[in-house]
């Protein structure tokens, strides 16, 4: 397998992208290079998946790998990964579940809820952040899972920090993330989504 030297990362929105720039130091060397392009929304990007890989696929170097990212909201995860997974394959691209770990090119990523989980999954980033919401969050048990928030996690951070007075008008997605990034550690995320996120990115760049 040929590891990789760039990897394109496909977001559904700004959220994600800020993220990815803050946290992406963490993960990749000098030596790799990346590139965001957000799209406008999941509908959007579902929309122009197929046609946005058929023109990777003319072109894609072997040093090049990508990564698409979408929420699952309210979604079934199975039947949302399978259709990205179709997006790629009938490209003409190689993914990650066709071919096992190695020799990929596409690999399908799906935020388990949303973005805000993730968060969820790293507590003491959010505290750096935002140093008034209490440490014990992760000890209540409807936040001890980030994969298993219920009544949407986005709507629970808000929530949170509401009461401690941040976001008072509502969470502004965009501000929230580029705050919190920079202090996500990799190896303590508890959030599942995110570690396979993380892991699928060490393998292409080991």
């Amino acid at each position: 397998m040929t590891f990789a030297r760039h990897i394109e990362f496909m977001v559904e929105e700004p959220s994600m992208g800020d993220f990815l720039q803050g946290i992406l130091p963490c993960f990749l060397s000098d030596n790799h290079t990346y590139a965001i392009h957000t799209f406008q929304g999941k509908p959007n990007l579902l929309k122009n998946l197929k046609e946005r890989l058929r023109g990777y696929r003319t072109w894609l170097p072997d040093c090049y790998r990508i990564v698409i990212m979408v929420d699952r909201d309210d979604d079934d995860c199975l039947s949302l990964k399978k259709q990205l997974e179709d997006a790629a394959l009938t490209s003409g691209l190689r993914t990650r579940s066709s071919v096992g770990d190695t020799c990929w090119q596409v690999v399908n990523r799906i935020v388990v809820e949303e973005l805000e989980a993730w968060y969820f999954g790293d507590w003491e980033a959010v505290r750096c952040a935002y140093p008034k919401v209490s440490p014990a969050v992760p000890n209540w048990k409807p936040y001890k899972d980030p994969d298993a928030i219920a009544g949407g996690t986005w709507e629970a951070f808000e929530r949170i920090l509401k009461r401690k007075g941040y976001f008072q008008n509502g969470l502004r997605k965009v501000e929230a993330a580029r705050a919190i990034a920079p202090h996500i550690d990799p190896g303590r995320n508890r959030s599942s989504s995110f570690r396979a996120f993380r892991d699928a990115i060490a393998e292409a760049t080991a």
